[in-house]
């Protein structure tokens, strides 16, 4: 049975009849998201081998469906959202906050990582109530990452 439903939004268990627009979603907004990672693109070569081979298959993976089609991705690493991502023609509807909020009602507190130039994403978890804790280098590309935690509903000040 889906979860979290309202309206024509209905919030349930990644399937993986949903790779193909999972991996859309994830491409579209991680291009818009971070145009500062170099070379290709998310939705290309080997980060799309990965988001396909290893995050897909071994994460704890939540869409959002609108009107019968995948317009978010969130995924979860027990407590950690390893990912969110929301198709940008979805951005501002409320989705994201609805699969972050639907993440709080499983795990309690959630960590998560971002890009310190992902300055709407930061504003995002902000206004949700997610603090900086820390800051490390992505050695990978060479940026700033945040690491931001916020406490379980219920224990926010």
């Amino acid at each position: 049975m889906p979860e979290n439903v309202s309206g024509s939004t209905v919030i349930r268990r990644y399937a993986a009849a949903d790779e193909n627009a999972a991996v859309d979603v994830w491409s579209r907004a991680g291009t818009a998201a971070h145009p500062f990672i170099p070379g290709e693109g998310e939705g290309e070569g080997e980060r799309a081998r990965k988001m396909r081979e290893v995050y897909l298959v071994h994460a704890e993976n939540w869409v959002a469906e609108t009107d019968g089609r995948v317009v978010a991705l969130l995924g979860l690493l027990d407590a950690e959202i390893g990912g969110l991502f929301v198709a940008p023609e979805a951005q501002g509807t409320g989705v994201g906050r609805r699969l972050v909020e639907h993440a709080a009602a499983l795990h309690g507190s959630l960590t998560l990582e971002v890009y310190e130039k992902n300055t709407g994403a930061r504003g995002f978890y902000a206004r949700l109530g997610f603090a900086e804790e820390s800051r490390r280098v992505d050695e990978e590309y060479d940026e700033v990452m945040l690491s931001l935690t916020r406490p379980a509903p219920g224990n926010r000040a």
